[in-house]
């Protein structure tokens, strides 16, 4: 052994056995103990044989009978007492380190994963995130190798995943690029109405894109994604994390642009859009070419650009309702889409809230769904 390397620690003994060295090292006999401590013979016979151990009140009596700390055989106590105790069940660590990494109470409790063991549940991470054991599940802390997913937060991963789940459960046409263009001005016609919404599950189908809705997982602030199960199957996943008309059409537009570029073809995580609110929403320097390219085409779906610039600049800062009303009608749109664009260019996010109507219902009976306390069983 080298000569650096500390020697075993022996393991810890009863604080009675260190006791009776005290005594012995005092020439002290437990009848003294006794006497001094004013109790019977039992209780001090009863700690020198390891039967009992050292209470607090103990300690501070026998600290004051010895003349050493209050504290001492308190301390050899417990650590006795820790190296005694019954080793902890093992599946403990497994689970903590699971659920560091992701939401499994969550994701059980949404009947993505069944519950279980420890072992278990590693048995079903690792068939939730398509790999053979738990110690290739992306983020584990244990996890054998750096993956293509390591940048992606884990809550997204776990909601990217369970729409790849669903997504691969579907069946539609082989996928045309030149039917979702075609597509767009159907879907452009949808605006002026919300309820019209719950058709676009179905036309998405019809050009061979796979749409699929998931409830977002706390803390994930994730809006929508785009990939694809191969070079011929896009998919299209949305959270619904804000429900309103305006976000709705933004992000899905978002994403079928995407599509149609062919944006995340060739990474196994696509295009992950989460925030798309704000300035991650715009087509400044500092977004992605491929992002900003998504967001232009988003924003120009919902509300002409030009025509939105030219409105605002005549208008501002009296953006009176009928303005907002007429200008809606006149470009065949809802009023809650130009409200966004006033709402988020004048931070005014209370501005004409009422036109920001709630979507998820006209959309999610027609549209594959997971979640919202309705659980999408894929057994």
């Amino acid at each position: 052994m080298p000569p650096d390397d500390p020697s075993p620690q022996p393991p810890p003994v009863h604080p009675g056995v260190l006791l009776a060295q005290e005594l012995e090292k005092r020439g002290m006999t437990q009848s003294d103990l006794t006497f001094i401590l004013g109790c019977s013979p039992k209780s001090v016979n009863q700690i020198i044989n390891g039967k009992q151990g050292v209470s607090p009140a103990m300690s501070k009596a026998l600290g004051k009978a010895l003349d050493l700390p209050f504290d001492y055989f308190a301390g050899l106590q417990r650590t006795f007492d820790l190296f005694s105790a019954e080793e902890p069940d093992a599946g403990i660590s497994l689970r903590a380190n699971m659920q560091k990494s992701y939401p499994i109470r969550e994701m059980i409790k949404r009947g993505w994963l069944k519950g279980g063991d420890a072992v278990t549940l590693g048995d079903q991470l690792a068939k939730f995130f398509e790999v053979t054991d738990a110690g290739q599940v992306p983020h584990l802390a244990h996890a054998a190798k750096k993956t293509s997913y390591d940048e992606i937060p884990p809550v997204q991963l776990a909601w990217l995943y369970r729409v790849r789940q669903i997504a691969k459960s579907l069946t539609v046409p082989k996928y045309s690029e030149s039917a979702l263009t075609a597509a767009l001005p159907r879907l452009r016609a949808m605006l002026i109405e919300p309820e019209e919404a719950r058709n676009v599950p179905r036309i998405l189908s019809e050009c061979g894109v796979r749409y699929v809705v998931v409830e977002s997982l706390p803390a994930s602030k994730i809006d929508g994604v785009c990939f694809w199960l191969d070079k011929n199957s896009p998919v299209i996943g949305m959270s619904f994390r804000f429900d309103r008309i305006d976000n709705f059409w933004f992000v899905l537009r978002h994403e079928i642009e995407h599509v149609l570029r062919g944006h995340g073809r060739r990474s196994v995580e696509g295009m992950i859009d989460a925030n798309l609110e704000g300035e991650c929403a715009g087509t400044n320097d500092n977004v992605p070419e491929e992002e900003r390219i998504a967001n232009a085409a988003a924003s120009d779906f919902c509300v002409p650009k030009k025509k939105m610039d030219s409105f605002y600049l005549r208008k501002n800062p009296f953006f009176y309702e009928k303005d907002v009303i007429a200008f809606a009608k006149i470009n065949g749109i809802h009023p809650g889409l130009p409200v966004g664009q006033i709402q988020r260019r004048a931070e005014r996010y209370d501005y004409l809230k009422k036109y920001q109507v709630k979507i998820r219902q006209f959309v999610t009976p027609s549209a594959i769904t997971d979640g919202w306390d309705q659980p999408l069983d894929l057994t």
